[in-house]
């Protein structure tokens, strides 16, 4: 495995100096915004794909300082119900895989999107329950004539462009957002489709993001893998539940909040969740993504590396001589 950053905690800085911060604190590889949610400060497809000169300087960048891509993400909404925010999506989604093609990169991360609840809808409306029975039939409508024809036909794409790993997150909001639907939408679409998988979206559900290595590594369906943690306020969950619509920044009124490593959860259970993706057989990228509003980006960027240092399983195991 090894060990990475998703680099819009870094947009501040220029793409030589977020390099150069990066190898400085021994970091292998470097997960690249390119579009939607994530931005494009440091990469460009629209500028990259079109100026030899510049995708050059981009490389070089990134050699000097010992870094590789795990793959680039382009997080958005290209089903969104508003037509003209779709297509922004989906054009970035497509420079995205572009440019994949351009670099060599098979992995793109992105969200499955959500559409409205019907043709005439202006927002997006995530089911969260299943009855009263409008919202079944909002949810078969979503999926069988939006979701699944848009990801067939862009999963068509990116396979003609040599991108055969679409890594959704699994992130509430979205269609795909638990390990179900990610099934079901890759059961429907191919095997093209897994998890850019986050245990932080996980810890906030309730779930337990051991489990879902088991079941989703099982089906060779982790492609990609987030380093954020999630704290329980255990106070305000129990009256409130997960559900939670809050300030991101009013942690004590909040039933749940992101943090840097170990500080949702133990290193222990870091240190299992990690074993757990060495059984099923997963080797990429760990990269952090830092969104602990109780840290500035530097110490919890900091703190969240030097805590994966100890617990990556870096190497291959070898032999068992002792068996």
């Amino acid at each position: 495995m090894k060990l990475g950053v998703f680099n819009p905690v870094l947009n501040d800085q220029s793409f030589e100096e977020a390099c150069a911060y990066l190898e400085r604190h021994g970091v292998q590889m470097i997960e690249v915004g390119c579009g939607g949610f994530p931005g494009k400060a440091h990469c460009d497809p629209k500028v990259l794909l079109n100026d030899e000169a510049k995708l050059q300087e981009f490389k070089d960048t990134l050699e000097r300082h010992n870094l590789t891509i795990s793959g680039f993400s382009c997080h958005g909404n290209p089903i969104h119900p508003d037509k003209e925010t779709a297509k922004k999506f989906d054009e970035d989604l497509t420079d995205a895989i572009l440019l994949c093609e351009k670099m060599g990169i098979s992995i793109l991360n992105t969200f499955s999107g959500c559409p409205g609840s019907d043709e005439m809808a202006q927002k997006p409306n995530w089911v969260t329950c299943s009855w009263p029975e409008d919202f079944s039939e909002i949810l078969e409508w979503q999926w069988e004539k939006v979701l699944i024809p848009y990801w067939k036909e862009k999963v068509a794409f990116a396979k003609a462009h040599g991108v055969d790993k679409i890594a959704l997150e699994l992130h509430p909001g979205f269609c795909v957002y638990n390990t179900h639907s990610l099934l079901r939408l890759r059961e429907a679409v191919g095997p093209e489709i897994g998890a850019n998988l986050d245990p932080s979206h996980l810890f906030w559900q309730q779930m337990d993001p051991i489990e879902v290595v088991r079941v989703l590594g099982e089906a060779n369906a982790i492609f990609h893998f987030h380093a954020k943690d999630t704290q329980i306020n255990e106070h305000m969950c129990r009256i409130n539940g997960v559900l939670d619509t809050s300030y991101y920044g009013d942690a004590l009124k909040r039933s749940w909040f992101f943090r840097s490593i170990g500080y949702g959860h133990d290193m222990g259970y870091w240190k299992k969740l990690i074993s757990e993706l060495r059984m099923v057989g997963y080797d990429h990228v760990i990269s952090i993504e830092h969104e602990d509003g109780l840290m500035s980006q530097n110490e919890g960027l900091v703190k969240s590396i030097e805590a994966l240092k100890q617990i990556i399983i870096f190497e291959d195991p070898g032999e068992m001589y002792w068996a």
